[in-house]
């Protein structure tokens, strides 16, 4: 018998499906989802963050969503622990959490129980890093991880900059890289069986672009009008999310409403395809065809097999 902590995983890009197949498996296993995803964990922001209603939650209890204010700073450090907090909450409750969300450095770190030691920070060096990519570009910052740390800037994009400067600052702090820092992660107390809707490249593009019309037609405009005139200032990091920033924008008269619905989408799909080149990295995922019947069944069954081989059914 594993002495590892099964848990169910369901991820990919936006616009992927992930929402709806993950409220039905956490039905069928009598358990509770905690989300993954970077924007949602903010209040107020919930049609832009493609948030799930009530009525979607279908009464399945959400954890590590709609917590925080939108002018609080959240690191990944704080997520692995807060959601390890949730996960094992749920595990003395005898049930198998279900992780859901497209931000996968959350859901790495997590499964890889990544050790956030404070002396792997270093706030000065980061705010300058920040301030390069300001003068300079993120193409600039990432060639100089590229210097120090070649494989993880071939990963990672030059828009990233939060990536890249966390990658720089750890090889500034602890003399490795974050691909070796990766390596010597402990061995991770999980056993992740996830599963990610596989779409063909142009029908994900097609319903990218069709959630972001949704998007309007539910009220984003007014959901950032309300933000804003509650105080919050749009260069906050909530509001830097896909969509927001583009609406913000839009109510400065900086664009059309057709021109920023287009930005939106495009930027939305430029991210779609960078969430795959994150999640391809890892063999183990399982990818379920979006065309396949029934998915849900699918997912479960995996997941019975997964467990009898453990031994723990």
């Amino acid at each position: 018998m594993s002495d590892k902590k099964p848990i169910i995983v369901i991820t990919g890009p936006t616009a992927s499906g992930k929402t709806a197949l993950s409220i039905e498996v956490a039905k069928a296993f009598n358990t509770e989802i905690i989300s993954a995803d970077s924007v949602q964990i903010y209040r107020y922001l919930n049609i832009g963050s493609a948030k799930p209603t009530p009525e979607e939650m279908d009464g399945i209890t959400h954890h590590m969503l709609d917590f925080l204010d939108p002018a609080t700073p959240y690191s990944v450090a704080e997520y692995v622990k807060d959601a390890k907090a949730c996960a094992d909450f749920l595990y003395d409750l005898g049930k198998i959490p279900v992780m859901v969300g497209g931000t996968g450095l959350y859901i790495s770190s997590f499964l890889q129980d990544i050790d956030f030691a404070p002396g792997n920070v270093d706030f000065e060096f980061r705010a300058h890093l920040h301030k390069l990519a300001l003068e300079k570009g993120g193409e600039y910052l990432l060639a100089e991880l590229s210097k120090v740390d070649p494989q993880s800037a071939q990963n990672l994009h030059p828009n990233d900059t939060k990536r890249v400067v966390r990658a720089l600052e750890i090889y500034h702090t602890s003399h490795r890289t974050k691909t070796e820092q990766d390596t010597l992660a402990k061995n991770s107390p999980y056993e992740a069986f996830t599963f990610i809707i596989d779409y063909e490249r142009s029908a994900l593009y097609e319903r990218i672009n069709r959630r972001v019309d949704m998007m309007f037609e539910a009220g984003l405009l007014e959901e950032v009008r309300g933000i804003l005139k509650m105080g919050y200032s749009p260069k906050c990091l909530a509001m830097q999310g896909i969509g927001y920033k583009e609406t913000v924008d839009y109510l400065r008269g900086l664009a059309t409403l057709t021109e920023t619905k287009e930005i939106i989408k495009k930027q939305s799909r430029r991210y779609a395809k960078r969430q795959l080149t994150w999640f391809r990295r890892d063999k183990s995922i399982c990818w379920i065809d979006a065309n396949m019947e029934n998915k849900f069944q699918y997912v479960v069954d995996c997941v019975h097999e997964r467990l009898y081989n453990m031994g723990s059914v």
